[in-house]
């Protein structure tokens, strides 16, 4: 039976498949901190969520000088690394992705996680067999540059058109947006309603299983 609308869901991993973003937002806090920086707060911190982590210090602390954004990515995995063990997807995520797997889908992950740290997550949650490709920041362009999105069609084979992005933050609605790909937006994630909605998702879910029912009935 044909798919109504999509062949390739590509998911963004930070806040949409794992529940990471208070972690996330406590680390760069931390790396701050470390090095004697203003402490972003937690709207300054949560909204980088989804860059590459070297935009997103420069986005989080725009008024330091340059010689400290590298030492903030270096802070930031330090203590990234000492949490990222305890992570946990969210309720669902497992039961969506094997089904959507079933039913044929091609599936990716567009992250702004770097390919190591995103290797250590699909291993650690062991969902690395379902995914057909994925593309990190330190591959390529950060979102919301569309190169994530034109690269995952151009390597799976598939039409941008029939393509959708899902995410928590604005930047994935933006990158879907750039690549002429649809949006999905998640409500549960980094970024608030109203930033979600002012980008006019195609639908917008307030949890993995209103996502998954959605997908079920419409993708």
């Amino acid at each position: 039976m044909a798919r109504k609308q999509f062949d390739l869901i590509v998911f963004d991993w930070d806040g949409t498949l794992m529940d990471s973003t208070a972690v996330i937002v406590n680390c760069i806090q931390a790396a701050a901190k470390d090095l004697g920086l203003p402490i972003p707060d937690q709207k300054a911190a949560s909204h980088v969520i989804g860059l590459s982590l070297q935009n997103a210090m420069e986005v989080a602390l725009p008024d330091i000088d340059a010689k400290y954004y590298p030492r903030m990515v270096e802070r930031y995995r330090y203590h990234y690394l000492n949490q990222d063990g305890g992570l946990v997807l969210f309720d669902g995520v497992h039961e969506m992705l094997n089904d959507l797997s079933q039913q044929g889908y091609f599936l990716a992950v567009a992250t702004g996680k770097s390919r190591v740290g995103l290797n250590r997550a699909l291993n650690a949650s062991k969902l690395l067999s379902l995914f057909d490709a994925t593309r990190c920041a330190d591959e390529t362009f950060s979102k919301p540059h569309p190169a994530m999105l034109q690269e995952l069609t151009r390597e799976l084979g598939q039409d941008m058109k029939r393509t959708v992005m899902i995410g928590d933050t604005t930047h994935d609605l933006l990158l879907a947006q750039n690549a002429g790909a649809s949006g999905i937006a998640v409500h549960y994630g980094a970024h608030t309603v109203a930033e979600l909605q002012a980008l006019n998702p195609l639908y917008a879910a307030n949890s993995v299983a209103e996502l998954h029912a959605w997908l079920g009935t419409n993708g």
